[in-house]
């Protein structure tokens, strides 16, 4: 059987509640993500949110931030 793709992935509202249960449970069921960024308003832009065992730092909401960004 194939591997399956590994995605990356953006959650925007990272900060909020239901940011936050979205990286806990990408975590949780061990989604096949290469990279997870956490994306929210520029006024959160530098705060980190848990993911995983480690801190994302938060980077502001732009087009570029998809750049590269599968789901």
């Amino acid at each position: 059987m194939p591997t399956p793709k590994r995605l990356n992935v953006a959650v925007v509202g990272a900060t909020g509640m239901v940011g936050q249960e979205i990286l806990k449970v990408l975590a949780e069921r061990k989604f096949p993500a290469d990279k997870v960024i956490a994306l929210a308003s520029e006024r959160s832009a530098g705060l980190t949110v848990p993911y995983n065992g480690s801190q994302l730092q938060i980077q502001p909401i732009s087009d570029d931030a998809f750049n590269g960004i599968d789901i």
